[in-house]
């Protein structure tokens, strides 16, 4: 049975406490801190909520209930979610009620994460609260004491001579309720329920649960009982109850304080209400300062806004400058005077401010003249600490997305391996289809040419056998070749040799047979027709003489073989599994082999991006290293190194996100000396959305001279944070492109640094003529883009991927590129000048705005002016132009004006930049002129998945690769197949190529007893012939150590980068040079002249150390300095003496170069810096 608690008699207040009997067990229940009145009072009821009064601390309360069978025959409708099982008096089975929409977590409420409230259902009862009866025959006491939070106690006391008999009402769901007293106590607030039981059943549970205010639609809610808070008492049936204890006259009289307290709380709101009249407030909350984590309620005086016609009320609203957890709730009309409506509102923990309106469910809104209305909350979180968290749940939400994307991938790439083997599945079955059909055609040949013996020659005993059978095949020795054979010997096979030599075995002589009779035991292979042998003088791989029935073999018929359809059904099953066996083992090889390059890919990475932090150490560096998103780092500073040298303070300047972060700038903080020298340091808490640290130094607290690395400031990438670095959008406009239209070095720099790029996540196309010429066999889904007309000619545009990336091919249909080739037309200015233009008018009329546009060369860098004269101030107002050198040998004045317009400007080497420096296209504008150094791609040059050498190595194996790829390279070329040094040369054959040194370092190679290979051809027809007379005197005189190839031969030039101990690139002058870093990819060492690229990537063994070690590098080759005979051979002398005299070291010099990287991880950093300092 379910009791509801309820007042019958006069309230009975004093301090004395009742006795508690022998029998009775203590339950701890929690005792509320305050009755707090909601506004309105449901008439059902005969307790009227009320609030605490400061005034009425200390009185106590008591009163004698009954108990009564009917209180759930009207229970409350169930919510959606249910209740948990109350505490104090041992139920069998909880009551449910309505659990509120908004609640507090400790109240095990609602996830208070939930972001939006929603319209919900209540039951309420319009009966009256139905009494406890008490037999004043059994002795029994209750009593109530009701205290302030800070002040008061609740002790009830219970007790009952018999057994507390709880069971669940079949009644109704409907019935009224009290107000939870018993809510948001502390532990040491907490006081003791006595209950006598005979059993051990009864267990403390919590006897409360707050409600929601929250209505759907126009239902109207039920007028709910006074303090909003409910005790739960569970399905409690009570025989006997009595007040225990001594109780004082005087005070049998006092007025019940909850009835004092519903006056006392009912007048301060109507005194609030009264105030807010007179000030002309139409809202006012109560309490009236607002704490996070509790509920508050909103009173509207609907007669003076603009709802004031409206039968129905709500209040719409969120938190945080609307940012945070948005409700709507029903306003109910309050007994207040006037025309007040209210609810009730939970604040949750991360409020620092609500914000709402109120509006008639439809169109009519009461927002303070669309201002909205706004409550601050006190004590809880700042706007700051907010953003704080919010970054930190967006952290979660991106781990969470992160983690459901990778189980979505990886249950896609599951499903597809599935479908992939189905398909395999069936193609395996197809083939074994036709092995087998074809197999069937030659065998039924071979079954019409098979006999069972052949007279004097061969035959078998018994005559009669089938597959399995151990039989004897008789040969008569004298009836052919090995008449005079010490030895015989059968080797044999089945079904046409289906299966090559599947038997064999010496023969015997038979001493009981006249003649040259030779035997031997068979053992007939399961599934054969025909049996198919030859005779010789020895085993398999050592016989020298056969008798092979003049060259048609022996075959026998298999007389009682298995019936033939049974054979070739079990042979097409059997060629299917064989087929399936060999491709799982090709599969697991595949994909073993594509983990381990992902993997050292990875690593190589790694070790780069560590490099690249510590790039700058003799100037800056951070602790830790790698800075991660809501940690601290400390920043070391050393001024020596520039121009802050000498200055007394240093200051620092940091902000996020390429100085785009919400808290912009930090405030300037004074370095502190650290312990290292003349270092400073700085400690900075990095934010959690940072992807970026940007920061600069100056001398001052307000300026001065500032150290912002030429322009260019200092950028530390962060990792582990909520935010992701926007993506650019690059565009390169460009003549060449590898590998569909590649004359030089242009066309690898426009495809690998691009694929660089979009590694790092950013957004490439690229712009390139429809050359008649083009190898279209590498454009993958080329097709027709659009038509636009220019310079007085239609243009179609197509678009294709070459390598993954986005290709635009401009085709302007007045032929200038229907030319056969790419240079040397005589008008090629005008060509690529129309290209130019033709390129900035497609982006105009396309609406494609991107952050750079990327020119290379004299042949695009018409854009960089084209663009500031006609296009900067139409459309393309975001754009920078970033202009790249390869080669100043050509078009000096084009890049001298590009030079002028472009915002930055960049060369292929450190040292080039230098050694052009001086050159008056150059020199005006230095202050934007960077050398960054070329990669190559490692996809491309990979010799662990190269397919033009016979073994695939990588540094751990680095000697057997090479050893097995120059025995290659010697037998194609037709080379001694001995161990000497070999130098490799492949190059354009060109004066600034140092041809003359190319010439005089082969036949020191020759004199030094090595060999040497060039692979190359000359762009002028008086050097090629120069060479292939050369060609033709080394291949007379030196055939077996020396070998020109004067043609380009791609697959050549892969043998020959794995096949050479050495590559010889002296150049007179090299911007960058790849030959180089290719030879080093594949384990080869470079030995190159002392220029430009080449200086930049090669360390001399023997006196570069110093220099390596400050670029985090290991000495890697050979160089000299001179253009001479003498300087070439200071170098190569040096590096074959190396190879003859100390192998073990030449060795681990040729992993150790395998090991640099090479590629475009670091240049693609350096330029994607770039392209922010020319957006800056």
């Amino acid at each position: 049975m379910e009791v509801a608690p309820v007042v019958q008699r006069p309230l009975y207040c004093g301090r004395r406490r009742g006795a508690v009997t022998e029998r009775t067990k203590l339950v701890r229940i929690k005792a509320f801190s305050a009755f707090p009145f909601r506004g309105r009072i449901n008439s059902s009821s005969s307790i009227q909520s009320s609030l605490w009064c400061e005034q009425n601390y200390g009185i106590e309360v008591s009163n004698h209930i009954v108990a009564s069978a009917d209180f759930l025959k009207r229970r409350l409708r169930k919510s959606q979610v249910s209740r948990p099982t109350p505490r104090g008096f041992a139920p069998k089975q909880p009551v449910s009620i309505q659990k509120r929409d908004q609640t507090d977590d400790s109240l095990g409420g609602n996830d208070s994460r939930s972001s939006t409230s929603t319209y919900t259902d209540y039951g309420a009862s319009d009966e009256k609260l139905n009494k406890l009866t008490v037999d004043d025959g059994e002795e029994q006491g209750l009593r109530f004491s009701l205290r302030n939070k800070e002040k008061e106690k609740i002790d009830l006391t219970l007790s009952a001579n018999k057994q507390s008999a709880v069971r669940r009402s079949n009644g109704a769901e409907d019935n009224g309720k009290i107000a939870n007293v018993l809510e948001e106590k502390t532990e040491s607030e907490e006081e003791w329920v006595s209950v006598d039981d005979d059993t051990d059943d009864a267990k403390p549970k919590a006897l409360g649960r707050k409600w929601s205010d929250v209505i759907k639609g126009n239902e109207a809610e039920e007028r709910v009982t006074s303090f909003e808070n409910y005790v739960d008492t569970s399905e409690i049936e009570l025989e006997k109850l009595e007040i225990s204890g001594a109780i004082d006259a005087e005070e049998s009289f006092i007025k019940p304080k909850v009835e004092i307290d519903a006056r006392a709380g009912k007048q301060l709101l109507e005194s609030l209400a009264e105030e807010n009249v007179a000030r002309k407030n139409k809202v006012f909350v109560y309490p009236q300062v607002v704490k996070p984590g509790e509920e508050i309620e909103v009173f509207l005086d609907r007669s003076v806004s603009n709802l004031k016609n409206e039968s129905e009320v709500f209040i719409m609203g969120a938190f945080n400058d609307w940012r945070w957890k948005s409700f709507t709730i029903k306003l109910n009309k309050t007994d207040l005077k006037g025309d007040w409506w209210s609810c009730h509102v939970y604040v949750p923990l991360e409020a620092y401010k609500m914000d709402f309106a109120f509006f008639n469910g439809g169109s009519v809104y009461e927002n303070n003249d669309k201002e909205d209305y706004c409550v601050l909350v006190e004590g809880g979180m700042d706007a700051f600490a907010f953003e704080d968290f919010l970054l930190e749940e967006k952290h979660r939400e991106l781990q969470k997305l992160a983690a459901d994307q990778a189980e979505r991938e990886k249950q896609e790439e599951e499903r597809q391996r599935i479908e992939a083997e189905k398909a395999a599945a069936e193609l395996d079955r197809q083939k074994a289809r036709l092995e087998v059909e074809k197999r069937r055609a030659k065998l039924q040949g071979a079954v019409k040419e098979a006999v069972r013996f052949v007279d004097n020659v061969w035959h078998f005993e018994p005559s009669a056998f089938k597959g399995e059978d151990l039989v004897r095949l008789y040969y008569n020795r004298s009836s052919g070749p090995l008449a005079n054979a010490s030895e015989i010997w059968i080797h044999g096979g089945h079904n046409s040799w289906s299966d090559d030599i599947s038997f064999s075995g010496r023969l015997v002589r038979d001493e009981r047979k006249d003649g040259e009779w030779w035997y031997a035991h068979v053992i007939v292979p399961s599934g054969a027709f025909v049996l198919d042998w030859v005779f010789a003088n020895g085993p398999p791989g050592s016989a020298t003489l056969y008798d092979n029935n003049q060259r048609q073999d022996f075959h026998a018929i298999v007389p009682n073989a298995i019936p033939e359809e049974m054979y070739w059904v079990e042979e097409e099953h059997r060629m299917f599994r064989k087929l399936q066996e060999e491709r799982k083992i090709q599969e697991q090889a595949r994909r073993a082999k594509a983990e381990k390059i992902a993997k050292m890919k990875a690593e190589t990475k790694k070790r780069t991006m560590k490099k690249f932090l510590l790039s700058q150490k003799h100037i800056v560096y951070t602790d830790p290293l790698d800075i991660q998103a809501g940690s601290s780092v400390t920043v070391f500073y050393n001024p020596s190194n520039t121009v802050l040298n000498g200055k007394p303070e240093v200051w620092f300047r940091c902000s996020f996100n390429r100085w785009t972060h919400r808290n912009g700038p930090l405030p300037p903080q004074k370095m502190l000396p650290a312990d290292a020298g003349s270092h400073f340091k700085v400690t900075v808490k990095v934010p959690l959305d940072a992807y970026m640290m940007d920061f600069v130094f100056s001398e001052k607290q307000d300026g001065g001279i500032y150290d912002n690395r030429n322009g260019m400031d200092y950028h530390i990438p962060v990792f582990g944070g909520v935010a992701k670095e926007p993506p650019m959008h690059i565009v390169h406009v460009a003549v060449e492109m590898a590998p569909i239209a590649k004359v030089g070095g242009l066309g690898d720099v426009v495809t690998s640094l691009s694929r660089a790029v979009v590694d790092l996540g950013h957004n490439v196309d690229i712009i390139l003529p429809k050359y008649d010429c083009l190898n279209l066999n590498n454009v993958k889904n080329l097709q027709f883009h659009r038509s636009y007309s220019w310079g007085g000619t239609e243009i179609k545009v197509w678009t294709g991927k070459v390598e993954g990336l986005s290709v635009y091919f401009l085709e302007p249909q007045n032929g200038l590129f229907w030319k056969g080739c790419i240079y040397g037309c005589g008008n090629d200015g005008e060509r690529f000048g129309f290209f130019c233009h033709a390129a900035l008018e497609f982006l105009l009329q396309s609406g494609v705005h991107p952050d750079i546009l990327h020119c290379h060369d004299w042949s695009s860098a018409p854009v960089a002016w084209l663009f500031k004269d006609h296009y900067m101030h139409y459309g393309l107002s975001k754009t920078r132009v970033v202009f790249t050198i390869h080669n100043l040998e050509f078009g000096g004045h084009l890049i001298g004006k590009a030079m002028q317009f472009s915002d930055k400007a960049t060369t292929v080497s450190h040292t080039y930049s230098k050694e052009v420096s001086g050159n008056s296209a150059i020199s005006p504008h230095l202050h934007k002129f960077h050398g960054i150094v070329n990669g190559i791609d490692p996809d491309i040059w990979d010799p662990y998945n190269d397919k033009f050498i016979p073994v695939c190595y990588t540094s751990e194996d680095v000697v057997e690769g090479k050893r097995a790829a120059k025995e290659a390279l010697q037998r194609r070329l037709g080379l001694n197949l001995s161990d000497k040094p070999l130098v490799g040369i492949i190059t354009r054959l060109t004066f600034q190529k140092g041809i003359h040194l190319i010439k005089h370092a082969i036949w020191r190679t020759l004199d030094r007893g090595g060999q040497v290979v060039l692979l190359g051809s000359a762009p002028d027809p008086h050097i090629q012939n120069d060479f292939v007379d050369m060609a033709n005197h080394l291949h007379n005189a030196h055939a077996k150590s020396a070998r020109l190839c004067l043609a380009y031969d791609e697959p050549l030039s892969h043998l020959i980068y794995a096949g050479a101990d050495f590559i010889l690139v002296p150049s007179i002058f090299e911007p960058c040079g790849l030959t180089q870093l290719i030879a080093m990819r594949y384990g080869s060492i470079p030995v190159v002249r002392k220029t430009g690229g080449l200086y930049d990537t090669v360390f001399d063994v023997d006196c570069d150390k110093e220099r390596a070690q400050a670029v985090g590098l290991e000495p890697n080759g050979f160089s000299f300095d001179g253009a001479d005979s003498a300087g070439v051979d200071y170098a190569l002398n040096r590096a074959i003496t190396a190879w003859y005299d100390n192998r073990d070291w030449f060795n681990s010099l040729c992993k150790q170069v395998m090991e640099q990287d090479w590629s475009w991880n670091r240049p693609a950093l350096d330029y994607i810096e770039l392209y922010y300092s020319a957006r800056k």
